[in-house]
This record gives C-alpha cells, structure tokens and sequence, in this order.
C-alpha cells in the first residue's frame, strides 16, 4: 500500500513538468501553424501581394531555422529563455502579417 501511494505521489510530482515541456511546444507549433494559416489566407483572398507573400514566408523560415538551431544546442529541448525569444519573434511576425494583410496594397 505504501509503495502505492509513494508511487502515485512521485508520478503526480512529475506530471506537471512533463506536461508544461509538452504544452510549451505544442504552443509553439499551434502558433506556427495558425500563422501559416493567415498567410494563406491573405494571399488567397488578394489581402497580400506575392511580394508581401513572399517576405513573410522568408521571415516564418527563419524563425523555424531558429528554433532548430536553439533546439540543437539543447538535445532538442528550448530553454525558457529560447521560447521567450521565440514568442517575442513570433508576435513580431504576427504584427507584420496583420499590417501587411490591412495596408492599401491588393494583389
């Protein structure tokens, strides 16, 4: 009963980190995929030129070579510090995206 009751505690202890490592990266990806998504969406409906397009698919790229280069330095694990610059990079894309989706320019 006791080993029991000693296993359930250490896996109950363990369970928050496993969950938080696993959430962070699906936030990540959930947002790299959301702005995929807008991306698509304004070049679709003529929101975005080919030229604006282009550039944001060239700075998307660059944030994912980033992260892999922020992962390999890391055994494939981000530090706190590597989603922080991440997000902070990812809210600046985020901003490009809606003044390119919402300035005069059609395709």
């Amino acid at each position: 009963m006791k080993i029991t009751t000693l296993a359930l505690a250490a896996f109950m202890a363990a369970a928050p980190a496993a969950f938080t490592a696993g959430a962070h990266a699906q936030d990540i990806n959930q947002r790299k995929e959301n702005q995929q998504d807008r991306i698509a969406q304004g070049a679709k409906s003529g929101q975005l030129t080919s030229g604006e397009t282009a550039h944001l698919e060239h700075q998307e790229s660059g944030i994912n070579q980033e992260e892999h280069g922020m992962r390999a330095q890391d055994n494939g694990h981000l530090t706190q510090s590597d989603r922080k610059t991440l997000d902070k990079q990812q809210n600046a894309e985020s901003r490009r995206i809606y003044r390119d989706k919402h300035n005069a320019r059609k395709q």
